[in-house]
């Protein structure tokens, strides 16, 4: 009975072994890394696993066998319909997830669900989102990474954690984005779904003994009706209808403490309908509040990459004035934050129209001016 006992074990063991086999080469393994049917052989014996070198390279057939017929184009391969299909398309070696190079004598992962530039991108957004703490990018960017071999990994984790970035300390916000997307899909019944209002804090800093934060509008509730979630700058928003103010506004939800929902249904509907979305968001998040209207602007010819990358090409128009200078035609609001991303470019814009705005602006650098003399 006892041996009997020990030779099933050993046959249940041998049936964990293709996943075994798949497992250490997605982490081990990519174009530039191979493992070799001994180096599988000694890593299924640390899994005590006994494996002959001819029973792994037999592994690795029916691993690809079974990606065509389960992954197909997930890998960007053809998606295999029976058995007998997959056994003639891996005649091509092209269609095999998993390849032997005969001059590295090993076998690597060619094909996987996401290419290493993939997952390097997901790592830096992860990183450059200022809304995601250090603690929390740090899983993250370990999460994408299992999409992709350990050697590629390193690498990845490596560049994208050089570049600082500015991160949050609210690490509360994650559970009030929660709060208010349950808010947002509230519903009373399964017939009738009635969003419902929130209730928060809202904070910014003081110099106080250092910098400190304090609760505006000396610690009265906001209530508001929450929209949308909206990502700009690294920073996410929430765009609500406020009770108080009557009109639709926008809040830093790393600013908010405290966050309740209400059970009051939503106010504001009409207000949002008729919101001319794109307007808002050009006119918030793209200069700011102000009077919009239409700025010419000369501009160097040097320049014409940075205007295009800032307004567009759909609501601006550019012309060409001389062999060195541009007329940028824009949509704008003027505002001093307008103002303020003309004087990072020098003089090497100017402003041609209208008048008033010229003088605007004039009167915008005397006071910058002022404080100097």
């Amino acid at each position: 009975m006892a041996g009997r006992k020990g030779q099933s074990g050993r046959q249940d063991s041998q049936k964990m072994k293709p996943y075994l086999v798949y497992d250490y080469l997605m982490r081990e393994t990519d174009a530039n890394h191979v493992a070799t049917a001994n180096e599988i052989a000694e890593y299924l014996k640390e899994c005590g696993i006994p494996a002959e070198r001819r029973s792994i390279y037999k592994d690795i057939e029916e691993i690809n066998k079974a990606l065509l017929l389960t992954s197909g184009s997930h890998y960007d391969l053809p998606k295999a319909e029976n058995i007998e299909e997959a056994e003639e398309l891996l005649q091509d070696e092209n269609e095999k997830t998993i390849i032997y190079d005969e001059h590295r004598k090993g076998f690597y992962v060619r094909k996987r669900h996401y290419k290493e530039d993939d997952v390097r991108i997901l790592a830096e957004c992860v990183h450059a989102a200022r809304f995601i703490d250090d603690k929390r990018a740090k899983r993250l960017i370990n999460v994408v990474s299992e999409l992709v071999s350990e050697h590629q990994a390193e690498d990845i984790k490596k560049d994208t954690l050089l570049l600082g970035r500015v991160k949050t300390e609210n690490i509360a916000i994650y559970e009030m984005t929660s709060k208010i997307s349950s808010a947002m899909s509230h519903k009373r019944n399964k017939q009738i779904h009635i969003p419902e209002k929130i209730r928060f804090k809202y904070v910014s800093y003081v110099l106080s003994d250092g910098i400190k934060q304090t609760e505006r509008r000396k610690g009265e509730w906001y209530t508001v009706g929450p929209y949308k979630l909206l990502i700009s700058d690294g920073n996410y928003y929430l765009l609500a209808y406020d009770d108080k103010m009557k009109k639709i506004v926008t809040y830093r939800i790393d600013r908010m403490k405290n966050l309740e929902l209400t059970g009051e249904p939503r106010c504001g509907e009409e207000e949002f309908k008729t919101l001319n979305m794109e307007s808002y968001l050009q006119e918030h998040f793209g200069m700011f509040d102000g009077e919009r209207e239409h700025v010419k602007i000369r501009a160097l010819n040097t320049l014409l990459d940075t205007f295009i990358d800032r307004f567009g090409t759909r609501d601006a128009k550019y012309m060409k004035d001389d062999n060195n200078h541009f007329i940028a035609t824009l949509h704008v609001s003027v505002s001093g934050q307008f103002f303020g991303w003309l004087c990072g470019l020098g003089n090497r814009v100017k402003i041609v129209s209208p008048n008033h705005v010229s003088e605007e602006f004039k009167k915008y650098l005397d006071k910058i001016y002022g404080l100097y003399e």
